[in-house]
């Protein structure tokens, strides 16, 4: 069975930093992107970042020189490295993984929340 577990939100002042990691397991594929979302109080679910396979990532505009996404194969952890945040950074942020091969099939975490305060 396909997990995955994000962590690392809380409560940041606005321009400050915050690391948000996810932990999957229990998934192997031949090739995969992994994405981080989120959804803001109201909102609908926004794309942030993804990295796939190949290493090749984007960014959404509203994070673009701010967020950094990365990956650890050998621990199965994806990251996302958010600096100078923003209050309407404030989000619930979800990792998901679209695996092909194997575990094919698009796995959510259950989110983890972030709080700027201006």
């Amino acid at each position: 069975q396909v997990r995955l577990l994000e962590s690392g939100g809380g409560s940041v002042q606005a321009g400050g930093s915050q690391r948000l990691s996810c932990a999957a397991s229990g998934y192997s594929c031949w090739s995969y992107t992994w994405t981080w979302y989120r959804q803001a109080p109201g909102k609908e679910r926004d794309f942030v970042s993804d990295i796939d396979s190949d290493d090749r990532t984007t960014y959404a505009d509203s994070v673009k020189g701010r967020f950094t996404i990365s990956e650890d194969n050998a621990k199965n952890m994806v990251y996302v490295q958010m600096n100078s945040l923003k209050h309407e950074d404030t989000a619930m942020y979800y990792c998901k993984l679209y695996c092909v091969g194997g575990s094919q099939g698009d796995y959510w975490g259950q989110g983890t929340k972030v709080t700027v305060s201006s």
